[in-house]
């Protein structure tokens, strides 16, 4: 397998790896949406198969649902759980103090959810998505469809009082439609280049009428886990203050992965 994939895949496989590895026999787990979650339900899965491993997994989407039914993981919903003992998820950005831009799959509504409703919250990703200040990533803010351009209206003049770079907003689309998130709701994507406040931006987005949620994860994630595509593995606790590393081995994963396509 190693030898197909491409150095950010290696990446974001290692890391997908290594988090693996913190999931438990009778654990409740969030499963997140996203490349790089992608990698990680299939890790899960190989456990599931070889190890025997088993544990209920709540998915923060339908297709990552529909991935874990595929590979064999125990799906429930979060009611069902009612709370979780880890999420793993992946993030479009993350920044020093391990707040993140999530949502770039259109589903931060449950991810967040998911998220908060666990005990520890850990993201994986590869290199490419630190960064010194949030918003290069448009930041996603779910809306529902009624009054959608008064919302949008409201947002870009909340926009002009906020410490940000960029002030563009645009729909996300699917082909000639808008995009509709599992909740039938609509995306607003935000191009602020640079966040200059992310918890003052968060608290204010959703307090416009019309908002759902915003794709700013602030205090929620505890551990990061960033691949390389050498195999090394850095391991971030915010809470512990620690860092350390770790280096997960390449191996011949070619009938689990072959099908991957995210």
């Amino acid at each position: 397998m190693s030898g197909e994939l491409s150095p950010i895949d290696k990446a974001k496989y290692v890391a997908a790896r290594r988090a693996a590895d913190l999931v438990e026999d009778g654990m409740r787990v969030g499963l997140g949406t996203g490349s790089t979650a992608a990698w990680l339900v299939r890790c899960l899965g190989e456990m599931v198969r070889d190890d025997g491993l088993k544990f209920r997994a709540v998915p923060t989407s339908t297709r990552t649902a529909e991935l874990a039914r595929e590979v064999g993981i125990e799906v429930v919903t979060l009611d069902e759980a009612r709370w979780l003992d880890i999420t793993i998820d992946g993030a479009d950005e993350v920044d020093d103090d391990l707040a993140l831009i999530k949502g770039g799959g259109g589903a931060l509504l449950q991810e967040k959810i998911v998220a908060t409703a666990s005990d520890q919250m850990v993201v994986i990703a590869d290199a490419a998505k630190q960064v010194d200040t949030l918003g290069a990533f448009p930041l996603p803010v779910e809306v529902i469809p009624f009054g959608m351009q008064a919302t949008r209206a409201l947002i870009e003049e909340m926009l002009v009082s906020m410490d940000v770079m960029g002030r563009d907003t645009a729909w996300r689309m699917n082909g000639d439609t808008f995009f509709v998130t599992d909740e039938g709701n609509r995306i607003l994507d935000l191009d602020l280049k640079r966040i200059g406040n992310p918890r003052q931006l968060s608290m204010v987005l959703n307090q416009i009428p019309g908002v759902v949620e915003n794709g700013l994860f602030i205090d929620i994630c505890d551990q990061l886990l960033v691949g390389y595509g050498d195999g090394r593995v850095e391991l971030r606790d915010i809470n512990a203050g620690t860092v350390s590393e770790d280096r997960v081995t390449f191996v011949d994963e070619e009938n689990l992965f072959s099908d991957l396509n995210d």
